[in-house]
């Protein structure tokens, strides 16, 4: 029993840790309507993790250069004539392929591919957490700070610049924190499900939450048990973790939102 919490004990932290910053943005994200930008920055962190691999340079700073670097080419293009979602997918297939066409010209990085496309949260140790803790406070701060607005801006844009909200300015913020746990989660899910770790707990969340606030705290709660028990569960079952957090949420959302189904056909026919 030791042994196993010695194993998971740094694992689970770190999940707890990355669940402060999850619950929040994921929110903002679906309020947004943004929910594809996290995979196409979690699609780009292969890139990132390629050229990292070929410059012989730390991953996380690969991945962090390249965060940078999608965030600065979205701002550029942004454009009104150009629809988001439809840029988001230009720079989502471009990026995937770019990273596995350098992967392919890399053999030392195939042995560890399905550990950069579905995260090993596993290999987190002690000596890993305190950095750890400082980043994700201090973008917690960040995000604090700019809440208010975001909100604004996420309920109607027009009103909130005319209350003298900089969008810009919030918008840049928003895509730099998404960049920041993008760097993040890469150890925890890997890069191919770190949109779903941002979007199935606020997604489950929406159907409990009557409030902001309220959908915020249930994504918090969601998220960190489909984490305490996705982790435990790969550990039994000697599965990916990434793969059996995402799991876990996923059903989760399944069973809630099967739960709310039955209740309301139950209702509907008590009327009838």
């Amino acid at each position: 029993m030791m042994e196993w919490l010695e194993l998971l004990l740094p694992a689970w932290i770190m999940g707890t840790l990355l669940v402060f910053l999850t619950a929040p943005l994921g929110c903002l994200m679906l309020w947004r309507r943004m929910s594809f930008f996290a995979d196409t920055m979690a699609h780009g962190t292969l890139l990132g993790v390629a050229i990292a691999g070929m410059l012989q340079l730390p991953f996380w700073l690969g991945v962090g250069c390249l965060a940078g670097l999608l965030v600065a080419i979205l701002w550029v293009l942004h454009d009104s004539r150009l629809p988001n979602d439809a840029l988001l997918a230009l720079c989502s297939a471009t990026l995937l392929c770019s990273g596995l066409l350098l992967i392919q010209h890399l053999p030392s990085l195939r042995p560890e591919l399905l550990s950069y496309l579905f995260g090993d949260l596993l290999s987190i140790e002690w000596a890993d957490l305190p950095l750890f803790a400082i980043v994700i406070a201090a973008a917690l701060v960040v995000l604090y700070r700019s809440w208010s607005a975001q909100i604004q801006i996420s309920i109607d844009p027009d009103i909130a610049i005319s209350e003298g909200v900089n969008a810009k300015w919030q918008r840049l913020v928003f895509m730099l924190l998404l960049a920041l746990f993008t760097v993040l989660a890469l150890r925890a899910v890997g890069s191919l499900l770190m949109g779903a770790l941002l979007v199935i707990p606020a997604l489950s969340a929406r159907l409990l939450a009557h409030s902001p606030k309220q959908m915020v705290i249930w994504a918090f709660m969601l998220a960190q048990f489909g984490v305490t028990v996705g982790l435990w569960s790969s550990a039994a079952l000697n599965i990916a973790t990434g793969l059996s957090i995402v799991l876990c949420m996923a059903l989760t959302f399944a069973a809630i939102f099967a739960t709310q189904k039955f209740k309301s056909l139950s209702v509907s026919s008590a009327k009838d």
